[in-house]
């Protein structure tokens, strides 16, 4: 048995709830994981907050898309990313439905070797927003040397957004509250706040102009400043502002409406990121961590969209 967080009902965080579920033996092509850590994102409260619907057919429903932890059982052929998978395996699991446990089974081919310079806290919340960041530069078609506009740079994707395109050799503006402005520094972004003047203050910070922009906030401030900044509005992409940046013609990425999904380059970009943790080249920057049973206030905690860094759950 192994406990895992449902939503038993549609609603607030108070719904989650930690029950015992029965954790099969693998099959072909998978593997059993004993999870460290779970990456907590703010899709997973909306899965059952009614931003999807309120399917009651749905119920219990579990939650989570990432996880870390140690490979204890495989199945015939169970074959990952990497290579053939083993137990005792340290490994990272994306896409991972149902994350949220203590044991989990999933496909081999979800499966990445853990790299040793992260925590297991770290492994656990780097997936979802690394592959978001990676499949964002992409979009936009960042280059060396290029200038890049990152909103929401201190947020979970935006941190890793900064840290891939400052490794690429861009240089990256980054808006975010001042108290979260050396912290950007230190990973080599320069920071500017977001708010009135914003437009003067990002073509202060890039006087030969910016070459791309990434919305990862969805304010339509964050749309209309990279619009009137940046001249190629193909080069501009937001993962959360989809009914304006529709009407302004950028890039819709991710599960929004009309949105790319970019399933091929969010999964080639996993075997990307863990080298480059393994290169000391990518930091997680951990915000919190709760046991399985404060999913809850994990959730409220994302929910607040000041948070720095991941949140991870622990069983």
């Amino acid at each position: 048995m192994s406990e895992v967080v449902v939503a038993s009902a549609y609603g607030n965080p108070e719904v989650l709830s930690v029950i015992d579920v029965a954790v099969p033996d693998p099959g072909p092509g998978q593997v059993r994981i004993a999870v460290r850590a779970a990456g907590v994102n703010p899709f997973d409260h909306k899965m059952y907050d009614g931003t999807f619907g309120t399917d009651p057919a749905k119920l219990p429903m579990r939650l989570g898309a990432e996880a870390a932890g140690v490979v204890t059982a495989v199945g015939a052929h169970a074959t990952g990313p990497a290579g053939p998978v083993e137990v005792g395996d340290e490994v990272i699991a994306y896409r991972a439905p149902g994350a949220y446990a203590a044991e989990l089974v999933v496909p081999a081919s979800s499966v990445v070797p853990k790299p040793a310079a992260l925590s297991w806290e770290q492994a656990g919340g780097l997936m979802v927003v690394g592959v978001t960041a990676a499949h964002v530069l992409d979009a936009i078609g960042l280059r060396k040397d290029e200038s890049v506009l990152i909103h929401g740079a201190a947020g979970g994707v935006g941190l890793l957004a900064v840290q891939l395109a400052v490794a690429g050799g861009a240089t990256v503006v980054g808006t975010a509250s001042p108290g979260k402005h050396d912290m950007l520094r230190e990973l080599g972004a320069i920071p500017i706040a977001y708010g009135p003047g914003l437009v003067d203050r990002v073509r202060a910070a890039a006087p030969e102009g910016v070459h791309a922009a990434a919305d990862l906030v969805g304010t339509d401030e964050a749309v209309d400043v990279s619009v009137e900044v940046v001249a190629d509005r193909s080069r501009i992409a937001t993962i959360a502002g989809f009914a304006r940046g529709a009407q302004a013609g950028i890039k819709l990425l991710g599960g929004g409406p009309g949105a790319d999904p970019g399933t091929e380059v969010r999964d080639a970009a996993r075997l990307r990121l863990t080298e480059a943790a393994k290169a000391g080249r990518l930091n997680v920057l951990i915000a919190g961590r709760y046991p399985l049973h404060e999913a809850a206030a994990a959730h409220r905690q994302v929910m607040t969209g000041r948070t720095s860094g991941k949140i991870v759950l622990v069983p």
